[in-house]
């Protein structure tokens, strides 16, 4: 809980401050590209959560894997977090970042499960969909999910919109067992 609170106040500080300074899409793109490294280098995660690593060495190699690569407010703020000794929860903050930038931007984020691939012109239809419905711009992530049979499970924040085949079925499996109504 405490490393969410340190983590959205972070997030929250670079926010305001590229905002001010008139980079967040900039900052953004880095943020984007930083978080991508991380997730794809276990080891350099395991470098930076390591206090046995001295935080200048930290700082040396994050400056030599990004300093051509992203803009210098980022790559400060980076090694102002480690200054901080805050470097083991860079991803956190990071991922913060991009969430409370959706926010002030206006979108959401939306998980979508489907049985099979949708056609380009079935994702273009349920994101329109979704903005209409949600009021927000709509980023819409699609994972494939054999076990649902068929249909698709929507996911935009805390709700939860599930059109599987799976689903229906198991409605219907609970009406016939338990005699219950099937409501949808």
């Amino acid at each position: 809980m405490a490393e969410q609170k340190v983590s959205a106040r972070y997030a929250s500080s670079l926010l305001d401050s590229v905002i001010q300074k008139n980079l967040l899409e900039a900052v953004s793109n880095d943020i984007e590209l930083v978080s991508s490294v991380l997730k794809q280098n276990p080891n350099l995660n395991r470098m930076l959560e390591n206090p046995v690593v001295k935080p200048d060495i930290k700082s040396s190699v994050l400056e030599e894997i990004f300093k051509s690569k992203i803009n210098s407010e980022t790559m400060e703020f980076m090694l102002f977090v480690i200054k901080k000794k805050r470097e083991e929860i860079l991803p956190s903050i990071l991922e913060k970042f991009k969430e409370l930038r959706d926010i002030k931007l206006g979108f959401v984020n939306v998980n979508v499960s489907v049985a099979s691939e949708f056609s380009d012109s079935q994702k273009k239809e349920l994101q329109n969909k979704l903005q209409n419905k949600l009021k927000k711009k709509v980023r819409m992530n699609y994972k494939v999910d054999e076990k649902i049979l068929g249909g698709f499970i929507v996911q935009a924040g805390d709700t939860v919109y599930n059109a599987s085949i799976k689903h229906q079925l198991d409605l219907l499996k609970k009406h016939f067992v338990e005699g219950s109504p099937i409501t949808n």
